[in-house]
């Protein structure tokens, strides 16, 4: 014969059930309500001490060129004249209200130095870089870009690094880029290439020159710095 619990036992058993789902319910409710209360984490960038020059710069609008070869460096001188001259005439801001960076990397990078850096090593520069003159479709022996040599070139329309110097533009030379380029001269030469590397640093062609440690790494900070990006 089966044995029955008596009732008052069977209601025990009963509520007991009851109490514990009613609390493992409860919980999960709480757990969720917290799950949806909790904003997802936003994604910051790391911010790196050597990287901090960008936020130096003056300006209420922030733009980056990232250059890869001579008709880049060309396209970024007019297009950041072009920025500076209509935020002028239609905004009415002036250069310092502007934070603008020309980076020159891979095949531009050499339009980074100075015309005693191409007085003197312009045929490797110009061969590394696959450039010739536009006027003597030979190689450079300054800097086409610069305002001792390209006052009358349509290359750029009369558009020099020195005169958007002049205007707070900044000029970012790539490091990397830069010892492949003294590597490339050590060998013609028979030079050290640490010493030719320390002679183009020391030689870059306008006050607002600085050597980055990578092209590639310059465009990518200055992004996540708020610039806007303009590749040419």
């Amino acid at each position: 014969m089966t044995t029955k619990f008596p009732l008052p036992q069977q209601r025990r058993s009963f509520f007991t059930r009851l109490n514990a789902g009613a609390a493992a319910l409860a919980i999960g409710g709480v757990a969720l309500a917290q799950d949806k209360s909790t904003p997802a984490t936003r994604w910051e960038p790391t911010r790196h001490e050597k990287d901090d020059w960008l936020d130096k710069l003056p300006g209420k609008h922030r733009l980056v060129f990232d250059t890869t070869n001579h008709d880049g460096v060309a396209d970024a001188l007019l297009f950041a004249n072009n920025f500076l001259r209509v935020n002028r005439t239609d905004y009415g801001l002036q250069s310092g209200d502007l934070a603008i960076v020309i980076v020159v990397r891979h095949r531009s990078t050499p339009f980074g130095y100075n015309d005693a850096m191409w007085a003197k090593y312009g045929v490797t520069l110009a061969a590394r870089a696959q450039f010739e003159d536009p006027k003597t479709k030979l190689a450079p022996k300054s800097n086409v870009y610069n305002s001792a040599s390209v006052g009358d070139s349509s290359a750029n329309r009369g558009t020099t690094l020195d005169a958007l110097s002049k205007q707070g533009v900044q000029l970012a030379v790539c490091s990397t880029s830069t010892r492949g380029y003294a590597g490339a001269i050590a060998e013609a030469t028979g030079g050290n290439a640490d010493a030719i590397f320390n002679e183009l640093t020391a030689n870059l062609v306008i006050p607002t020159s600085r050597m980055v440690p990578a092209g590639i790494v310059a465009v990518n900070r200055a992004q996540e710095r708020g610039y806007s990006l303009v590749s040419t």
